[in-house]
């Protein structure tokens, strides 16, 4: 009798682990896939914001709702390899026309055709943007640069990004948790 009842109370155990272990996978693996998706931070493009090895919480489910907005932190996917990611802030946005020249980032557009030049609050003031380019951003494209502008391997260099190469934009840091801090917009 009493192997019979420490049978039933292990395979009572069993169902009932089994029925907890797929409840989490039918809640956790649609919030991974489709609303946040962790992402570390390789190389020094965006410092002084973001270093190597931070641990961020990317929210995918925003542009879904509104299109990214100037100065947010995104991650994309690289133009030329679809399995590497690069972390960088949007700086110009659909119809503009971005400048950059003499250390400044200038933007304009056809109902500002003065233009304005970017006030980046979140760069150093020692910061230079360095190049010498004029560039019209089309419909569905977007203008990103790194915060590290010495070391950046962005739109200065390879063009403008494609809309649909945003993955989402950094919504948490949670290292280190020193640092940690909510993105919110």
């Amino acid at each position: 009798m009493i192997s019979f009842m420490s049978f039933k109370k292990t395979k009572i155990f069993l169902i009932e682990l089994l029925e907890s272990a797929l409840l989490s996978l039918i809640i956790i693996l649609p919030i991974r896939f489709f609303i946040i998706q962790p992402f570390f931070v390789k190389g020094q493009s965006m410092e002084p914001n973001f270093h190597e090895n931070d641990y961020l919480i990317i929210d995918e489910i925003s542009f879904k709702l509104r299109e990214p907005q100037r100065g947010e932190a995104v991650v994309l996917r690289s133009p030329f390899e679809k399995n590497y990611f690069f972390i960088k802030r949007i700086i110009g946005l659909p119809g503009e026309i971005i400048t950059v020249e003499n250390g400044e980032v200038r933007v304009s557009s056809e109902s500002n055709p003065q233009g304005m030049v970017l006030d980046e609050i979140y760069l150093e003031d020692d910061i230079f943007t360095d190049g010498n380019l004029e560039i019209k951003i089309g419909l569905d494209q977007y203008f990103v640069m790194g915060d590290n502008r010495q070391y950046s391997y962005d739109s200065r260099r390879w063009g403008l990004l494609e809309e649909k190469d945003i993955i989402g934009r950094v919504w948490l840091r949670l290292w280190p948790v020193n640092v940690a801090k909510v993105y919110a917009r």
